[in-house]
């Protein structure tokens, strides 16, 4: 099949554009009357990647969960995603839609269809998927998918929730401090340099801290620009270089633990749902590698994996690893000896999350009263080595 970019209208008029996969022109223009539209251009698009765009996690979700009420509700698959097409208010979801129903309708399962959309569909969701139709409960299996879809999403907010506001405040403190160095203690050392007293020492540090930003800053930030660029080239080059990173992102005050935590919730959600769909336990793993970003997990991951195809129970697996806490450990230790070990993971992710709200919350306690008081403290060394020799001056005056 090729893949086509085209210029379609409605019968409203209102113009269409997007990507398709089609045998041919006639093909394509096939495919968009069932969509409602009528072809106005249609050429051959050169194929940097398999499938359409990417879509947002929150239009996937929708997806996912459209798809999941059609299936329950005992609509077939391929009728189901013709449903979705027609009535999908995005271009590419009809895309998206469109290219499934006519891999479905040209014999694919729904499975083989989605691992031709490599940029919207994981490997993870593809194996779910491929599970679910084998077993017979391809819904059950798209409500867990769009289930821990959600979660991942509300992990996103937190994740957000934790680094927006420290950073803002960060960039508001070192907006002020700059306008102080830059502006207005160039023109207050020049009124102090007048008086003629011996200046104290933090008021002389000041000068220098000052005369450095009006000077060389551009410098300073060519100096940080340059070793962000240059840490993130040795981080895309060298595998040991973002490992390296992922340990100190880890290990970072505060923001390090929550980020921990919700690395393994993340871990633990997709390691219950490919379980409770009946996938092999080292192929879970195995898939739970993946779909981790951190260097660190993965690698306690790996090697837990391994200890597991070579006889050991997952609790001594995960054991091994000083990565996990005695919690994680526990739990898979009891689903182990009451033979739940389907549940085990997934209460180890509600756990979790409900450890990140709270620790959410309190760091965000934290880091605003914190933040005031650097800046209050930075403005007050500021304004008492300014003031302090005018005090100073005016004192000697009146004497």
């Amino acid at each position: 099949m090729m893949l086509y970019r085209y210029r379609a209208a409605n019968l409203q008029g209102q113009v269409h554009q997007g990507q398709a996969e089609a045998l041919h022109e006639l093909d394509l223009q096939t495919q968009l009357q069932r969509m409602g539209l009528v072809l106005l251009r249609a050429r051959a698009a050169q194929r940097h990647g398999r499938g359409c765009k990417r879509l947002p996690r929150r239009q996937l979700i929708d997806f996912l969960f459209q798809l999941e009420m059609l299936l329950r509700a005992g609509v077939p698959v391929l009728s189901a995603l013709e449903e979705l097409r027609a009535s999908s208010g995005t271009d590419a979801g009809r895309e998206l839609s469109g290219g499934l129903h006519e891999k479905v309708r040209s014999g694919a399962t729904l499975g083989e269809a989605m691992s031709g959309y490599v940029h919207v569909f994981p490997q993870t969701q593809v194996q779910l998927i491929r599970a679910g139709e084998v077993s017979g409960q391809l819904g059950e299996v798209l409500d867990g998918i769009v289930r821990s879809l959600k979660w991942q999403d509300e992990l996103a907010a937190q994740t957000q929730r934790v680094l927006i506001y420290p950073s803002f405040v960060l960039t508001v403190i070192a907006a002020v401090i700059v306008f102080l160095m830059v502006y207005l203690v160039p023109q207050l050392v020049g009124f102090l340099n007048q008086m003629g007293q011996q200046l104290p020492l933090q008021t002389r540090l000041l000068m220098g801290l000052s005369d450095l930003f009006a000077n060389y800053g551009w410098a300073l930030l060519l100096v940080v620009a340059s070793g962000i660029a240059v840490a993130g080239a040795l981080a895309a080059a060298f595998e040991g270089v973002r490992y390296r990173l992922h340990q100190i992102e880890l290990s970072l005050p505060w923001v390090g633990p929550i980020l921990k935590k919700m690395a393994l919730a993340r871990f633990a959600d997709t390691l219950a749902l490919m379980h409770r769909t009946g996938v092999a336990l080292a192929d879970s793993l195995d898939h739970c590698q993946k779909v981790s970003r951190n260097l660190v997990v993965q690698q306690a991951i790996r090697q837990a994996r391994e200890r597991v195809l070579n006889g050991s129970t997952l609790s001594e697996s995960f054991g091994a690893e000083g990565l996990f806490p005695p919690m994680v450990i526990r739990m898979l230790k009891v689903g182990e000896s009451t033979g739940e070990l389907d549940q085990a993971p997934g209460n180890i992710s509600y756990f979790y999350t409900r450890d990140i709200d709270e620790s959410v919350g309190k760091v965000q306690a934290l880091i605003e009263p914190v933040l005031t008081v650097v800046m209050g403290l930075l403005l007050a060394w500021i304004m008492l080595a300014v003031l302090g020799p005018i005090y100073d001056t005016v004192a000697h005056i009146k004497l």
